[in-house]
């Protein structure tokens, strides 16, 4: 079809021309299937001096070796569905699925459970023909296989720069609630400061961080030498009254001294005597700042992130000091507010400020340059307590 027909045709034409298309190159990936067969028959190190007909296609195609190796998988793993394939009427994930089920299918139920699938797919697409696939499974092997092991694999590594990869592989169980977490947490948060502008990979990374500290605030948490796990962060209290200057994360991470005072509202501190040249000289005794009866009173006050329009839970809130304990703020529910990570940084770096009402219920001020007059704002989600009679 030259340009000028495919302008003048119809939907219909076009589609019909489509699947006229779809089913040549369906047949010629077929055709190419069964020459790979042939070749591997034969001998791809006798004909070609290749050690794997894999090898051979991924430099004939100029296809990554992964696509080359499941190419030559997918020729070689079911004969009646190679030939039906050659009608080009199967597509490559209809071809796939039907490899896949009859893996898990016994030796002895392959070829008859093969013409069951080959004869559905004519009328259906690929996840109905894996749905047909997993109930011949279960009425073969009722009782399934044997649990593996999963594969689960995790490489966490800090660059010089400062910034950690993260790379790893599961199975599908710990995918799949792995994602159901990040999508949980992931949720664009449209609140009174904006809405949220942060890119999709942002937003997973915020919530990454977020499923870290609700895992490090768990009470179910393993501990480390005695204690619960935790990080160290090491700063001057000048710095830290200042905002300026450096903090030491961990062994050998640094971050901001405004950083620094941010993880200071809600933390276990443990104060250190330093020598002239920064020596440790003396440990104190730790203490916690919020202590599990004060904060377990603040959820009861705020009932979730305070912020205006947020919906965040108590369990994904931090306790942020109205006036820094630092700064000789005292550590009382008359000077905590409950917020999530994201409006807890928020706090810190931007306009916005809180103070507690006369009713004793937070309530924020916007920047100026989003209201003029400073309107007092709260939030209105989540459910108050029940008045008493």
């Amino acid at each position: 079809m030259d340009r000028e027909a495919v302008w003048r045709a119809d939907a219909g034409a076009l589609a019909d021309r489509l699947r006229t298309l779809l089913t040549v190159v369906r047949s010629a990936e077929a055709e190419m299937g069964a020459v790979l067969v042939e070749i591997e028959s034969r001998g791809v190190r006798e004909l070609f001096g290749y050690r794997s007909t894999a090898r051979l296609y991924e430099h004939l195609a100029d296809v990554p070796r992964a696509a080359a190796v499941r190419t030559v998988v997918r020729a070689n793993a079911a004969p009646a569905t190679g030939v039906a394939a050659l009608t080009g009427r199967l597509s490559t994930p209809m071809i796939d699925t039907i490899v896949e089920a009859l893996t898990r299918i016994p030796a002895e139920h392959r070829d008859t459970a093969e013409a069951d699938l080959l004869a559905f797919a004519a009328d259906n697409g690929h996840r109905q023909v894996a749905a047909l696939g997993a109930r011949i499974v279960a009425h073969l092997d009722p009782g399934g296989p044997e649990p593996a092991t999963p594969a689960r694999e995790l490489s966490l590594r800090r660059k010089r720069t400062g910034m950690w990869e993260l790379s790893g592989r599961f199975d599908d169980e710990t995918g799949t609630r792995a994602s159901a977490l990040l999508d949980a947490l992931a949720e664009r948060r449209s609140a009174d400061d904006g809405p949220d502008l942060r890119s999709p990979q942002d937003r997973y990374g915020d919530a990454f961080s977020d499923a870290v500290d609700l895992a490090l605030n768990s009470p179910e948490l393993p501990t480390q030498a005695g204690e619960r796990a935790h990080v160290m962060v090491a700063v001057s209290l000048s710095d830290l009254q200042s905002v300026l200057g450096t903090a030491t994360l961990g062994d050998t991470g640094l971050l901001s001294a405004a950083e620094a005072r941010l993880h200071a509202c809600d933390c276990k501190l443990i104060p250190a005597v330093l020598g002239t040249t920064s020596e440790p000289l003396d440990l104190g005794r730790a203490r916690r700042l919020i202590s599990p009866g004060l904060r377990r009173a603040l959820f009861l006050r705020d009932r979730g992130c305070a912020f205006p329009g947020c919906h965040r839970p108590p369990r994904h809130c931090q306790g942020h000091h109205i006036r820094h304990w630092a700064e000789g703020g005292p550590t009382d529910l008359a000077n905590l507010v409950l917020l999530c990570g994201h409006h807890h940084r928020l706090l810190h770096r931007s306009g916005w400020q809180v103070r507690i009402a006369t009713d004793g219920h937070p309530e924020f001020l916007p920047p100026r340059f989003l209201d003029k007059r400073r309107k007092p704002r709260r939030n209105n989600l989540h459910q108050p307590l029940p008045s008493a009679a």
